[in-house]
């Protein structure tokens, strides 16, 4: 199984549509895709209502999603061609304890696709893309703090005046490869095949480890 996370610097840059895109054009991986979101204090975790309640059962949830009528992002992952989709919704700063039912969820995939910045705090994915839109100036927190571990740059329009980013650095990206996006469509051919040669050389590296500790257990 390889695991392929998809993120970016804020909301409506694009990344759900990342996400449906890669599912489409690489239907063969028969993805199991995940959407994770992180709510503020007051909201209910359960069904996204506001809420009093601080107790353990309302602190996250996870619901997979069986309609195709392409109205919630994760109906659009089974509209595009997932095998599977999750939506997982936690308080903020809680979604550790999601972690082990999730994984639990994800045993028998045999590919997975995330759409999330923050559980690369719990997890090490083969491959990670993070969508850049210079017009957008706000930086989520866990976006900067995991930029130095993108893979490639999914970088959205054609502005040639840089980023209006304050206080953030993008060296860490610099010698990455960037794939540029005039949506729609929010996937390019190049796109698709950086993550089809990713993806593959992921499941040759796991299997090449699966080997070995047969062997090393014999």
């Amino acid at each position: 199984m390889a695991i392929v996370v998809v993120g970016g610097h804020s909301r409506s840059v694009g990344k759900t549509s990342v996400v449906a895109g890669l599912i489409s054009a690489l239907r063969e991986f028969e993805w199991t895709a995940v959407k994770i979101t992180q709510y503020g204090h007051g909201v209910c975790s359960a069904d996204g209502a506001p809420c009093d309640c601080a107790t353990a059962d309302h602190s996250w949830a996870i619901t997979e999603e069986k309609k195709r009528d392409a109205e919630s992002d994760t109906s659009r992952f089974l509209v595009a061609g997932a095998a599977r989709a999750f939506w997982v919704r936690t308080e903020q700063g809680r979604l550790a304890e999601a972690m082990p039912a999730l994984r639990q969820r994800l045993e028998r995939s045999r590919h997975v696709i995330v759409e999330s910045n923050s559980v690369l705090k719990f997890l090490y994915p083969d491959l990670y893309l993070t969508v850049l839109d210079p017009d957008t100036e706000d930086f989520k927190t866990s976006a900067r703090e995991f930029l130095d571990r993108a893979d490639a740059v999914v970088l959205r329009g054609r502005s040639k005046t840089g980023a209006a980013w304050r206080g953030v650095s993008l060296k860490p990206v610099a010698e990455r490869p960037v794939f540029r996006i005039t949506p729609p469509p929010y996937v390019t051919p190049e796109i698709v095949e950086f993550v089809r040669r990713s993806v593959g050389a992921a499941r040759r590296a796991n299997s090449l480890r699966s080997d070995q500790r047969r062997l090393s257990r014999g």
